[in-house]
């Protein structure tokens, strides 16, 4: 795996490691919010942890040497002791330069719709967690979005970390851990992620190459740099701006909004701005104009011009709009007609905008 050690908290990896390798739990569970770097910091871990240069003089501590031959591995995406196991369509990652593990993660996504890990994925780990190592070193098990497992693949996990053998590793990742069973938890070292700093924030974001407007992007992502960078590295920002536009100044005919949103999920580039995007973002933009005809404060909408009739909007039908959008989540990824989903999309949009006398 490559990615910038600018964006690597290495006191996470320093605080596990500080006792040494032999005293590491063999189950790591990393949760927070997306985008706050859970992913980025695991894929260097599991490098640390494979890296065969390790331990001499000339190797900085917990810091892998990038050029042995585990490191070109990981770098490359192929080391045999490495497993990487997700759900087939995970949209948005947290890497920064993940180049061939994106390439086959994307190819992966286009042949498979499942948004679930199965058991059979896990128990395919089987042999090779209970098969020596190719290098008689460690063996990783990477795990993201871990919430993903059904039952049955949380419960084939658990057995497997009954007494996994004392050179393999699971480092599990997950965004929302509610979700996971509490006796993967209760088997695993939490880490929690919180949002970065601002001051570490605004170093990663132009490093990325953003510009003075990041902010406002940094907002719509939560407060999550690695998401807005995400976005940017997919192509994301210019959909992201006209969507906006487009609620902003959205026309009276829901045919014509929906042809408008059309055309912009049509214009967009391979695997970038998708329906649940837009879904997602008007959802979002419904939440805002309520929160700003109550209160005059916005949560993700900062740096976007306001609309101007926002006091004589209904809060209530504000309100209702954003819930029942709810319901279009759910079918945003694989809509049986498009158009008529984004008509009816626009034509429940509208009617939240409706003033407050009507």
């Amino acid at each position: 795996m490559q990615v910038a050690d600018n964006f690597i908290n290495y006191k996470i990896i320093d605080s596990l490691l500080a006792q040494g390798f032999e005293h590491l739990p063999h189950a790591l569970l990393f949760v927070g919010a997306r985008g706050v770097g859970k992913r980025t910091l695991a894929g260097k871990l599991a490098t640390i942890l494979l890296c065969e240069s390790l331990g001499k003089s000339s190797i900085k501590v917990n810091r892998p040497c990038g050029e042995c031959a585990a490191c070109r591995w990981m770098k490359s995406g192929t080391h045999p002791d490495f497993r990487l196991v997700t759900s087939d369509n995970e949209k948005e990652t947290e890497e920064v330069t993940e180049e061939t593990e994106t390439k086959k993660s994307n190819e992966k996504a286009k042949k498979q719709a499942a948004s679930s890990i199965g058991i059979d994925q896990i128990r395919a780990l089987e042999n090779f967690v209970f098969t020596g190592s190719h290098r008689n070193a460690r063996r990783i098990i990477l795990i993201t979005e871990a919430e993903a497992m059904t039952i049955p693949a949380a419960n084939s996990l658990l057995k497997i970390l009954e007494e996994p053998p004392s050179s393999v590793y699971f480092i599990l990742i997950s965004n929302n851990q509610k979700k996971l069973l509490p006796t993967l938890r209760s088997r695993s070292r939490v880490v929690p992620f919180s949002r970065p700093d601002d001051q570490t924030t605004a170093r990663w974001l132009e490093q990325a190459g953003l510009d003075a407007q990041a902010a406002r992007y940094l907002d719509l992502a939560g407060g999550a740099p690695l998401r807005v960078m995400q976005w940017k590295n997919n192509g994301q920002l210019a959909a992201i701006d006209a969507l906006i536009e487009s609620l902003a100044s959205a026309p009276a005919d829901p045919l014509v909004l929906a042809t408008r949103w059309e055309g912009l999920l049509k214009s967009k580039t391979e695997n970038s701005f998708h329906m649940e995007n837009l879904v997602e973002g008007v959802q979002c933009w419904l939440f805002d104009l309520a929160l700003e005809q109550a209160s005059g404060e916005v949560r993700y909408h900062c740096g976007w011009p306001r609309p101007k009739n926002i006091a004589a909007l209904n809060p209530v039908a504000l309100l209702a709009g954003w819930h029942e959008i709810n319901t279009f989540r759910r079918s945003a990824r694989h809509p049986l007609n498009p158009l008529l989903f984004l008509e009816s999309l626009a034509i429940h949009y509208l009617r939240a905008l409706r003033p407050m006398n009507s």
